[in-house]
């Protein structure tokens, strides 16, 4: 099995859960890791941090300019015209390293799959159509690209979600993210929605809000 590159980050004690967090356009898996500190998680709380590198495509928006991206993006107006294939493709490189954490000995309801921008439309529709039951869902200042399309799996029609998102966001509006809460209020989801005065990027109470929430996820 030809696994995406990641960085990872292991607990002081053996792992008993996971995080697989993707980043956005342009970004690596460094992009994030150094969020993991900030986190201050509990020893106890044994979370392995996968955080997977995206290859490098041309990227129609960008002039066809090569760059690390999880799907070419055609162009930027509010609907978000993408390769449909590429995140089906980069979808299903997620599940591949979701599969690996299982074989690892992760139970899949201790996994949580979390993505930023371009990550986090990918990591609606890798976490969405699993199979099996995962702990979580984190979406940050992304938006819901499959939503009309994505064959939704039982296994996580309950499924918690972190949804949140900058309102200052220039990249991705936020009125993208409130459309992405309303698509998955629609199929009977509840996701936790929080806004923060801020950009794309993250902040500090958001990283403290995200600490707070996998706490609760992975008790």
């Amino acid at each position: 099995m030809n696994y995406l590159p990641c960085v990872e980050i292991e607990p002081r004690t053996p792992a008993n859960a996971a995080v697989i967090w993707l980043h956005g356009l342009g970004a690596s898996g460094d992009d994030f890791a150094p969020i993991v500190p900030e986190l201050n998680l509990p020893e106890d709380l044994a979370v392995r941090f996968v955080f997977p590198h995206a290859p490098s495509i041309p990227v129609t928006i960008n002039g066809g300019m090569v760059m690390p991206a999880w799907y070419d993006i055609l162009s930027l107006d509010i609907d978000r015209k993408i390769d449909s294939q590429q995140i089906l493709q980069s979808a299903a490189a997620v599940t591949d390293l979701i599969d690996r954490e299982i074989e690892r000995g992760i139970d899949s309801q201790r996994i949580i799959v979390a993505g930023f921008s371009q990550g986090g439309a990918v990591a609606y529709q890798a976490a969405l159509s699993y199979p099996a039951q995962l702990a979580g869902l984190m979406a940050l200042s992304t938006y819901f690209a499959t939503s009309d399309s994505i064959e939704l799996n039982a296994a996580n029609q309950s499924l918690p979600m972190f949804v949140s998102h900058g309102t200052q966001d220039p990249v991705v509006p936020e009125m993208l993210g409130q459309r992405a809460v309303e698509n998955l209020q629609e199929k009977g989801f509840e996701p936790d929605y929080k806004v923060y005065p801020m950009q794309h990027e993250v902040c500090l109470p958001q990283i403290r809000d995200i600490a707070r929430w996998l706490q609760e996820r992975l008790p």
